[in-house]
C-alpha cells in the first residue's frame, strides 16, 4: 500500500445484549440509555475532526451511535458484527466451554450455523480495498475492532464506545481511547 489509509474505529455503546451478558452478533439489540449516552459522550471527543469518510454497520446499534456521536454516517452490511449463529442471544454462561473457548481465541473460530474467520474477514477487506485513502471514521462492533487489530498484533477486545486509530497503511496501531468507566465482556 502506498496511499495513506487511517481508520478510526469505533465501537457501539452499550446495548441490552451487553447489559444482559448475551451475545449479539447478527442480532439486532438497540442501545440502552447507558448506551445513548456514552455515543452522545463521544461527541466532543470527534468535533473538530476531518474525515473523508464516515461509516456505520448497518445494525441499528451502530447507525445509533453514529448517529448520537457524529452524525450522518454511511451504512453498510460487510461492517457487521460476527455471524455467531445458533449462538447468536444466548448468554455467553450458557455456551459450551470448548466453544466459548474457541470463541475467545476468534482468530480461527467457526460459529455454529454461522460465519468462520475467513468469511468474516473476507466482507471486512472487501470493505478496506474499496475505502480510498485518507482519514474514515467507522461505527462498528467489538469483534470487527478486534479482527482488525490482531493484524497488527493486538489481542483484545474494546469497551463500548472506545475508539481505536489505525494506519491501515502502515499497520501501526495510533491509539485507544476507552471510556473511564470502561466495562467489557471479555478482556484481554
Amino acid at each position: 500500500m502506498t496511499a495513506n489509509l487511517e481508520l478510526w474505529l469505533v465501537r457501539h455503546g452499550e446495548t441490552t445484549r451487553s447489559v444482559a451478558r448475551e451475545i449479539a452478533g447478527w442480532s439486532d439489540p438497540p442501545l440502552t440509555e447507558r448506551g445513548r449516552h456514552q455515543a452522545r459522550a463521544l461527541r466532543p471527543k470527534l468535533d473538530g475532526e476531518v474525515f473523508d469518510g464516515v461509516w456505520c454497520s448497518d445494525l441499528q446499534r451502530a447507525k445509533t451511535t453514529a448517529a448520537l456521536a457524529w452524525g450522518d454516517a454511511t451504512p453498510d452490511s460487510r461492517l457487521r458484527e460476527f455471524n455467531f449463529g445458533e449462538m447468536e442471544e444466548a448468554p455467553f454462561e450458557t455456551i459450551d466451554p470448548g466453544l466459548a473457548a474457541n470463541a475467545m481465541r476468534f482468530r480461527d473460530f467457526q460459529a455454529p450455523g454461522g460465519e468462520n474467520n475467513a468469511v468474516f474477514r473476507s466482507r471486512l477487506d472487501a470493505f478496506l480495498e474499496e475505502l480510498p485513502p485518507g482519514r474514515h471514521l467507522l461505527f462498528v462492533h467489538g469483534g470487527v475492532i478486534r479482527s482488525l487489530v490482531q493484524d497488527l498484533g493486538i489481542d483484545r477486545f474494546v469497551a463500548t464506545c472506545s475508539v481505536v486509530g489505525v494506519n491501515w497503511s502502515d499497520q501501526r496501531l495510533l491509539f485507544v481511547d476507552e471510556p473511564e468507566e470502561a466495562e467489557t465482556l471479555f478482556k484481554g
